[in-house]
């Protein structure tokens, strides 16, 4: 029996008036996963697209591969990388000594393997507790479990440090869905993001968890600063000194988050999502112009006192989480503005928002998460503003 068949065997069962029709939420969720559901609408005039909720969900996991096996090779590049100098310990390290894969920081597969000791663990936790979260919302509200959660759960594994403890992850995933999503009605309705409302809990929880130099090599005994760090402290020059380059940088083999370090995978993802129409453009220009533009506007200014002032818009754009957050946040269609001109206004602010933040507010040196959280909270008057004055403008064409 094909397991085609056996859904349809067993839908009855689930459908209102059948034994198990409590349990149709998790059925829902369970099928939708291996097939696009009979619910979905294809006839007149609700159908507007093709593209239905779960292709769109499955699109940006899609596209986020490219940031997910990078991060896993710079999360182990850095971590056998710390072995060379410091004794090797922990249980990660005994799992890979066991299967003899080794610490040889040459080797892209031992990266990766190492990589995946961090990264499956968050990941699990981060699906597990959100999931629970999501069905018990769907049984008690009756509805069906959609795809949404799998691209939060993604997106929030991959904006946490390599560092970070499990029932941290758990709590901030927990928080993230519930506060960032569900309370106001779930996918879809929500006005935040539910992955950067997790992770900005737990930045302003446990600040010691996730920042600071020793928080993104996993190492115990290890410890170094980030790109960003270093340039608010010493200016972008210093970062040579460091080992760090611009074309590092943008490859993505420095410390930070687990899959926000590469701009280069982070720019494939984007093509993917541009061609499959899942992102808008607008969302994308009109954050790099307002990032590009203040930028240039400070560098001309210039600061004795802050050599944040003088880093070019260009190590903007590969430090830090900036590109991870314009391909996969700043685009996230729910929280953004949807009006044409709105999109432009909207990613602007927020392009202007986490330079300011960077450069001028010395105690939030990264920026991109709390730029795009109060881009969220701005998107619906830039919208109302915008429907407005359209309004007018054909009152008076009219008139």
């Amino acid at each position: 029996m094909g397991l085609r068949n056996f859904f349809e065997r067993i839908e009855p069962h689930f459908e209102k008036g059948g034994k198990y029709e409590r349990y149709f939420p998790i059925y829902e969720m369970v099928e939708s996963l291996v097939y696009t559901p009979k619910t979905v609408t294809t006839a007149a005039p609700h159908a507007r697209s093709y593209v239905d909720m779960k292709r769109i969900m499955t699109y940006v996991v899609l596209a986020t591969i490219p940031c997910i096996i990078m991060g896993l090779y710079n999360v182990g590049l850095q971590v056998n990388s710390a072995y060379e100098t410091i004794p090797v310990s922990g249980w990660r390290a005994a799992i890979i000594d066991f299967v003899g894969i080794g610490f040889n920081a040459a080797n892209p597969l031992a990266n990766i393997a190492h990589g995946l000791m961090y990264f499956i663990p968050i990941y699990l936790t981060t699906l597990v507790v959100g999931g629970i979260w999501e069905v018990l919302f769907a049984t008690v509200r009756r509805h069906e479990v959609n795809e949404g959660f799998l691209v939060s759960s993604m997106l929030f594994a991959l904006i946490l440090p390599p560092a970070t403890p499990l029932w941290q992850v758990a709590l901030g995933i927990s928080f993230g869905v519930v506060i960032g999503k569900e309370v106001f009605g779930g996918t879809g309705k929500n006005f935040l993001n539910p992955a950067l409302t997790g992770r900005a809990f737990l930045y302003f929880a446990y600040p010691a968890y996730m920042s600071g130099d020793t928080v993104w090599t996993p190492v115990d005994g290890f410890s170094g600063a980030t790109a960003l760090s270093v340039s608010a402290s010493e200016g972008y020059q210093a970062l040579a000194a460091n080992g760090v380059n611009w074309m590092n940088s943008f490859v993505g083999t420095i410390q930070g988050s687990i899959g926000e370090t590469s701009a280069l995978a982070c720019l494939i993802g984007l093509a993917f999502l541009l061609i499959t129409k899942i992102a808008n453009w607008r969302l994308v220009v009109g954050c790099m112009a307002g990032m590009v533009g203040f930028s240039l506007l400070l560098n001309m200014i210039g600061s004795e006192t802050n050599p944040m002032f003088a880093m070019p818009w260009y190590w903007h754009f590969v430090v830090g989480g900036f590109a991870f957050g314009l391909v996969f946040m700043v685009t996230e269609p729910v929280s953004a503005s949807h009006t044409n001109v709105g999109r432009y206004i909207y990613g602007a602010l927020i392009g202007f928002m986490v330079v300011m933040i960077r450069v001028i507010n010395p105690a939030f040196p990264e920026g991109m998460m709390l730029a795009i959280l109060f881009g969220n909270v701005f998107a619906p008057l830039i919208d109302y503003f915008v429907v407005q004055a359209n309004i007018k403008r054909r009152a008076r064409r009219n008139a």
